[in-house]
């Protein structure tokens, strides 16, 4: 039988550990999952450790923080680092977005948004992964939410916020070459506080709905900054 196991993201969960919890029982409660903290062995946990909240931190010391599986497990995630480690550091690892998996729930209870019309935000992260963006349209046809798209979507997206126009981790770069450095010539460069807002701005007047809807945590961050009510998928779900 194939084995499943959930990557939490540290970096998701330290930005909204409430949930992330929810997330966690989730994946415990309905599919009995083991989960895991991080993609990378010891990468920063002490850090992450007191990032979090003191009312989460002995919780989050309780995770593994990571653990190998063997060839032809499926690492599950919400987050695109983790799963563009895992594709490039453990090919053998299959991997299936928490999207996806949702949808193979049929006991998964979806909110009505009666028909409210919301833009879909695709990431850079992940803009080959068809499957995942296929999935987040169906969820959100399932919240009865009316989808409106953007001309630069799926394979085309350019987008994931702000993060793009700074320098990222070392260790992606390392971990993740062929997403972070083949595929991301002229990116990654830093600008002010100032040139972020703007090219957030500009970027943002574009979307004409009251809300946009993303699933990536870097792009809630420069939507927000360029001014529009922007929402994680995630929390439309469990919250």
């Amino acid at each position: 039988m194939e084995q499943k196991f959930y990557v939490a993201s540290c970096v998701f969960t330290e930005e909204s550990p409430q949930l992330s919890q929810r997330i966690q029982n989730y994946i415990t409660d309905r599919f009995n999952m083991p989960i895991i903290r991080c993609c990378v062995a010891n990468y920063k946990v002490e850090e992450f450790e007191q990032r979090m909240p003191e009312w989460y931190r002995d919780e989050w010391h309780n995770i593994k923080h990571y653990a190998q599986y063997p060839a032809g497990s499926t690492m599950v995630s919400l987050c695109h680092n983790c799963a563009a480690i895992f594709e490039e550091r453990h090919p053998q690892i299959n991997r299936l977005s928490l999207w996806e998996l949702i949808l193979s729930d049929n006991k998964f209870q979806y909110p009505n948004l009666h028909g409210e019309r919301i833009t879909i935000q695709d990431c850079w992260r992940s803009k080959e992964n068809r499957a995942e963006q296929d999935a987040v349209r169906e969820i959100l046809r399932r919240m009865s939410v009316e989808i409106v798209e953007l001309a630069e979507n799926h394979e085309d997206t350019k987008f994931c916020g702000y993060s793009l126009y700074q320098h990222q981790p070392s260790r992606n770069a390392k971990l993740a070459p062929k997403r972070f450095v083949d595929g991301a010539k002229g990116l990654f460069v830093d600008h002010t506080q100032d040139e972020k807002r703007q090219l957030m701005e500009e970027y943002c007047a574009q979307i004409l709905t009251d809300k946009v809807i993303a699933y990536c945590h870097y792009c809630i961050r420069g939507l927000k900054l360029g001014g529009k009510n922007a929402i994680h998928l995630a929390e439309l779900l469990f919250n």
